[in-house]
């Protein structure tokens, strides 16, 4: 840093470089140091937050303008995990996309993969030949994937507060969640499970008792967030009226999710626009009037509650019947089985498909390496992820690959208010800030 007093030279070496003169200071007494550089002009650094900083969730940078401890400015700066997944949807088939989707934002695989699959089938016109099986499943998934975000996002918001207890509990419980998903679908995460016209295979034998137990155990360990963390006057001294932003601004930046509830704004597009038969579940959108990151905390832990409560109404209406659309020309083969070479189709149905028609051969084969035709169209399928709105636009030219599919990530357009959230503020805020923003870069760099 160059110091353009020239009272703090009779203890520093000076040396001329590209960005100015650089003192290296030797020694001397810290008194007079002190008052060199009260008398020093206003001088604003510029820090580099990230990108390998724990503190930013993953490799995003964040340019700050400093003087002393207040942040003047505020810059994002992202593209360093990009992925390039948008592109290569363009050279896979429209099954093949959900590989590629699940591993964007890689905290909410199953939002990824239903927005995109639903997409799909409002392209294809088979919106309302989904099985119901195939609907509530979807629906059981992506509340304890909303489960396991939000659960992240205060363990990991909590433990750069120094709470490190909460970051142990959040982790905990988050393990509880990735077990069922393990044990439903084989991965903890990156599942491509939802495909277009309904999953990739029924529920394991066993599962509908194992998320019973799951939820058992969230209802008991939920509570012990609120004992820590709700009522603890260190935790709110950090996150009250901390990364303030209001209605007007959540309006003018375009974010959602808890941010816009903590301003106020009960809107969630389960009872705005309702897909996967929200609309027939009983749940509240829980609000806050702080638009803080403390609003913010709240607002997840009460979406937490709503999304149990969810669950065990899926896990109520769960009805014996097909998990895949009865049209052969579009449904990948849901009869899978794990075998010895690990998970693939059952020996039953190849024998059927082999041993019964050879159209139903050459079908299955033409299905799996060349992919089904969607119809050109193109259209726009929003969900409610736990970060907000979750969009994606895709269109098709009526081949078997997208021409082009493009998403919203609400990570990506949250993090458009830090500036707004940071600037003013202290640079130990930045972190409370941003951690309630809650973004994932795997969804941003897309």
């Amino acid at each position: 840093m160059s110091n353009r007093n020239d009272a703090a030279t009779h203890h520093a070496e000076a040396r001329e470089t590209t960005e100015g003169t650089v003192y290296t200071v030797t020694g001397g007494d810290w008194d007079e140091v002190v008052q060199a550089a009260g008398r020093a002009d206003d001088e604003r650094i510029i820090v580099n937050m990230g990108p390998q900083h724990p503190s930013t969730h993953g490799v995003l940078r964040l340019i700050l303008e400093i003087d002393g401890e207040t942040v003047k400015e505020a810059r994002c700066g992202i593209g360093y995990l990009h992925t390039g997944i948008e592109k290569n949807l363009e050279f896979r088939t429209w099954t093949q996309g959900t590989t590629f989707v699940t591993r964007m934002d890689y905290l909410t695989p199953f939002f990824n993969e239903t927005a995109y699959c639903l997409a799909v089938e409002k392209l294809l016109g088979i919106t309302d030949e989904i099985p119901d099986r195939a609907s509530v499943i979807r629906v059981l998934l992506m509340e304890l994937n909303r489960l396991s975000s939000h659960l992240v996002c205060i363990a990991t918001g909590g433990m750069e507060l120094g709470a490190t207890t909460i970051m142990i509990y959040g982790f905990r419980d988050r393990e509880l969640i990735l077990d069922a998903f393990e044990l439903i679908t084989g991965l903890r995460m990156n599942h491509a499970y939802v495909r277009p016209g309904g999953l990739a295979q029924d529920l394991p034998p066993g599962a509908v008792d194992h998320l019973r137990e799951v939820v058992k155990k969230l209802r008991k360990n939920l509570p012990e967030y609120d004992k820590l963390a709700t009522g603890n006057p260190i935790f709110k001294a950090r996150m009250v009226d901390v990364g303030y932003l209001d209605l007007a601004g959540c309006m003018a930046l375009g974010a959602t999710g808890p941010i816009l509830r903590s301003a106020g704004l009960p809107h969630d597009l389960r009872k705005t626009q309702p897909y996967c038969g929200y609309e027939t579940y009983e749940f509240d959108v829980p609000t806050t009037d702080t638009c803080d990151s403390y609003g913010r905390f709240l607002i997840r832990l009460d979406e937490m509650r709503q999304s149990l409560g969810i669950v065990e109404q899926c896990l109520d209406r769960l009805e014996p019947g097909p998990v895949m659309v009865a049209d052969k020309k579009i449904a990948w083969p849901a009869q899978l089985a794990l075998g010895p070479d690990g998970l693939g189709n059952s020996l039953d149905h190849i024998r059927k498909i082999m041993g019964t028609s050879m159209e139903a051969l050459i079908h299955h084969f033409k299905l799996v390496t060349e992919g089904f035709r969607v119809p050109p169209g193109q259209t726009y399928q929003a969900v409610e992820s736990p970060k907000g709105e979750l969009g994606v636009h895709a269109v098709s030219d009526g081949g078997t690959r997208p021409y082009r599919v493009h998403f919203r990530d609400p990570s990506f357009t949250n993090l458009q208010a830090m500036a707004a959230m940071c600037e003013g503020g202290q640079v130990a805020d930045v972190i409370v800030a941003v951690a309630s923003i809650d973004p994932v870069m795997g969804g941003v760099d897309r």
